[in-house]
Formats: structure tokens, C-alpha cells, sequence
């Protein structure tokens, strides 16, 4: 198997759940370490190498009188012959409230490293507004009119988020089996 084999296979059997929480945003999220754990095992059992470095640019004076500064992030996979990149950017507010410069920085470099690991292993983060804009009609699939309800409380509803907070599936794979209304969808992922 050679190097794009094995990161198709990677891509296709890793689960890196949303194990952190925003309280005040009232959202769960990934973070960099959250991917780099549920991959290592994967790239063991390929015995590949998978490395992450940043390096800092100054745009120049763009908004501050010292220059708009961004950190580029470059996810790199090798099986010691073959490599493959991903990069990804994120700028850097060195006069954000709450934090010394060294913190924004680091907050900065693995927001990129994060986004790099994404575009490496096909994680996605956001949703497509094309794809759930129902363009005010209401979609319904004919296999999913036989399904039934999840409800928010009881054992179906536990066993559903137990599942779901363990990584072995995923929201999609829940809703092939009920149907989950914006309300359980919520209470699943607090």
C-alpha cells in the first residue's frame, strides 16, 4: 500500500469526536490534541510519521502600526520516501484582551495546526449553509418518514448519546436510525 492508500484509509476510519466544550458559545469542538489522539493509532499501524510546524509572518502595516501577523501551519505525512502537505493560516491579534502575546500566539498557532490536520484528514468543521438550507420548503426522505422519533429523555435517547460521546458514531449515524428533532440534536452534543 503506498502513502496516498494508507492516508485514504486514515481518512476513511478516523474518529475524532468533539470532546471539548464552549459553554459560552453553548457548542462542543475538537481540538488539535482531540485529532492528533484518535489518529496516532492510525498512523502506527501504517508506520507513518506525521509532523507539524509553523512558522510566523508579518504582513507588513496592514492594521497595526507593527504589522498584521499570522502563523502558517504545515501538517506533513511521510512514510520515509513519500511526503504530503496541508497548510493552513490563522491570524494573530497580539493586543487581545485576556492574553499576553506568548498566549496569542500559541491560541493562533493551533487554530492553523487544527485547520491543517482538517484539510489532511478530510475533517470537516462547518456546515455547508447549501446543504442545510431548505430554501423554505421542508424536505422530507421517503426512508426516513418510517423512522421513528428519538425522544429527549429515557433509555433510547441514553444509549444514543452514550454512543455518541464514546466516538463510535456519529449524529448522520444516529439519524439513520431515528429521527432527531434540533432540541435532542442539541441535548446529544451538550
Amino acid at each position: 500500500m503506498d502513502i496516498y492508500e494508507k492516508l485514504v484509509d486514515i481518512q476513511g476510519r478516523l474518529k475524532a469526536p468533539k470532546n471539548q466544550r464552549n459553554n459560552f458559545g453553548n457548542y462542543n469542538y475538537r481540538s488539535c490534541e482531540d485529532i492528533l489522539e484518535a489518529v496516532k493509532p492510525l498512523l502506527t499501524e501504517h508506520k507513518l510519521v506525521l509532523t507539524i510546524n509553523d512558522f510566523i509572518e508579518n504582513l507588513g502595516a496592514i492594521q497595526h502600526s507593527m504589522g498584521m501577523f499570522i502563523v502558517n501551519a504545515t501538517a506533513t505525512l511521510s512514510d520515509g520516501e513519500k511526503t504530503i502537505s496541508v497548510s493552513a493560516q490563522a491570524g494573530i491579534d497580539v493586543n487581545k484582551k485576556g492574553m499576553d502575546i506568548a498566549q496569542s500566539f500559541g491560541s493562533s498557532s493551533s487554530y492553523a495546526r487544527k485547520y491543517a490536520l482538517n484539510g489532511l484528514f478530510l475533517i470537516d468543521d462547518t456546515k455547508d449553509s447549501d446543504a442545510t438550507n431548505t430554501h423554505g420548503k421542508t424536505a422530507v426522505n421517503a426512508s426516513e418518514s418510517d423512522l421513528e422519533w428519538l425522544p429527549k429523555s429515557g433509555s433510547k435517547f441514553d444509549n444514543a448519546k452514550a454512543a455518541l460521546k464514546s466516538g463510535k458514531v456519529s449524529l448522520v449515524d444516529i439519524r439513520k436510525k431515528y429521527k432527531v428533532s434540533k432540541e435532542v440534536a442539541n441535548l446529544l452534543n451538550s
